[in-house]
């Protein structure tokens, strides 16, 4: 069958159809129904955290090893000294679409949202990647992307027992002293999505750590704002900055006073 040159053309796309062009009246009017839905199901996530904050924890009892910049590593070792542990789980190894130039194409857009860590670090939360490729294709790899986040090789079974053998996912770990726990897993849709120093604390046990929060009593929580700092600039002598204290108050207050409602 001999194709015509008219069929050879691209179709047209069909017409798009848009929501009606209103006033600016209309329009804030529209937005502010949308709101109420949308403040309601901020408040949803909130009370979704906090009840994941109240999950049982499972201890870890094997030992896993690790490659990484400074030799091997325990599964200790990852957390730095910190009480929280995140993991997740990159293919980036033989076999893997993109080897060895890239990592999968899936993973690598998660690692291309990940947030500066040393935000993370200020909240006592440790990030890291992990894949079966050697160090070396790992260093090599972030080199070529600009990727910073801590990333190891992975050496035993740590990916078949955290159910990230044949798919991406998030492990989160608490250290008390020398014992670790498991205390949450996401994959799928709900790994799509994180990257932002937000997400990554509202899975975790301790969640933000802010005031706010509904959490368990006893659990580490200080102002809200006041511990933000610029990403070079955290320490414990720099924080909570006084002038920034100021600031974050008297925005805070004239939110407040022109909402008439909590954040």
């Amino acid at each position: 069958m001999t194709m015509s040159t008219e069929d050879a053309r691209p179709s047209e796309p069909s017409p798009m159809h848009t929501p009606p062009v209103v006033s600016p009246q209309a329009w804030e009017a529209a937005r502010a129904q949308l709101l109420v839905k949308e403040k309601a199901q901020t408040r949803a996530r909130d009370a979704l955290a906090a009840e994941r904050r109240r999950m049982p924890w499972m201890a870890v009892e094997k030992a896993y090893a690790f490659e990484g910049p400074a030799g091997r590593a325990s599964l200790l070792d990852l957390f730095d000294g910190r009480r929280q542990l995140i993991v997740y789980r990159a293919f980036f190894e033989p076999g893997v679409f993109g080897w060895p130039e890239h990592a999968c194409r899936g993973c690598s857009m998660v690692a291309d949202q990940v947030a500066h860590v040393a935000h993370l670090n200020a909240r006592d939360t440790t990030l890291v990647f992990v894949s079966r490729a050697p160090l070396a294709d790992i260093d090599r790899l972030k080199a070529r992307m600009g990727w910073r986040m801590p990333w190891f090789s992975l050496t035993d079974r740590f990916d078949a027992d955290f159910n990230v053998d044949e798919w991406h996912g998030t492990n989160v770990f608490y250290r008390d002293g020398n014992r670790v726990f498991r205390t949450y897993f996401l994959n799928n849709r709900g790994d799509e999505q994180m990257g932002s120093t937000w997400n990554y604390l509202d899975i975790t046990p301790l969640g933000r750590q802010e005031v706010w929060e509904d959490s368990p009593e006893g659990y580490p929580q200080t102002p809200t704002y006041k511990w933000w700092n610029w990403h070079d600039n955290y320490g414990a002598e720099a924080m909570p900055d006084k002038k920034w204290v100021e600031v974050s108050d008297a925005g805070e207050a004239a939110f407040r006073q022109q909402s008439g409602t909590k954040p």
